[in-house]
């Protein structure tokens, strides 16, 4: 199991460190394959909220992102504690199958959306929307996509902005869930703070062999195979 947990996560580095994203995406939709999103999520926690630190502090303009958005980041923590969906590992329904679902919308939304709209003009009463079901959907399925991505990219931010805001939003949904999941223990399924801190090696060493390859692989062709292998991936889950 730590091997394979090891694999995952410096799979999902190398995707992270050549495109910038997908490392929790990735991390649990293969680790679910084998164990509870529940446990999933527990493993997530170290190497995700280390690798969006990254990214958020590679560049200045922090605190000027905090002021802009703030209302999201307040209504991901209130979706957190007030999710209308299903928690992780306290519902007969199965978070395998939303978090398929998840990530099949993910992938075709990376495949198709080319231009988004400019949502800018509507960011006063978007951002608490969008911070709700971010923040419901994380704690739901252990992995922030839909719809915060999405709209992020739709405000048509310069790139050093949107992959700022991408981690702090990143960041600022991990941090809650790290805290729904200390809050709300499942019987028999301890936090492992172990494998998650050693699961960061493998992350990082993958994301260092991602920034590698990103000069040397034509980035469109690998965000193709990336968003067709999330939607298969997203299919299955659901299908099983």
């Amino acid at each position: 199991m730590m091997l394979f947990v090891m694999m995952v996560f410096a799979v999902a580095g190398v995707i992270k460190g050549t495109i910038g994203l997908g490392l929790p995406a990735v991390s649990m939709g293969l680790l679910t394959m084998v164990i509870s999103p529940f446990q999933a999520a527990t493993l997530l926690i170290i190497p995700s909220m280390v690798t969006n630190f990254w990214q958020l502090f590679a560049e200045g303009k922090v605190l000027r992102l905090i002021r802009r958005f703030w209302p999201m980041l307040i209504f991901i923590g209130i979706g957190s504690v007030w999710s209308i969906f299903p928690t992780l590992g306290h519902s007969a329904f199965k978070s395998e199958a939303l978090l398929g679902a998840m990530l099949g919308l993910y992938g075709l939304y990376g495949l198709f959306a080319k231009n988004m709209p400019n949502l800018s003009k509507h960011e006063k009463w978007l951002s608490p929307i969008v911070g709700y079901l971010g923040g419901a959907l994380t704690v739901a399925t252990g992995v922030v996509v839909i719809p915060v991505v999405p709209y992020l990219q739709s405000l048509h931010l310069q790139r050093d902005d949107l992959v700022q805001s991408l981690g702090l939003a990143f960041t600022t949904s991990t941090l809650f869930l790290a805290i729904f999941l200390y809050k709300n223990p499942v019987d028999n399924m301890p936090i492992d703070y172990a494998m998650s801190a050693m699961a960061l090696i493998p992350a990082l060493i993958g994301m260092w062999l991602g920034t590698k390859l990103r000069y040397k692989i034509p980035e469109q062709k690998f965000r193709k195979v990336f968003f067709f292998g999330l939607i298969a991936l997203g299919s299955y889950m659901i299908l099983h």
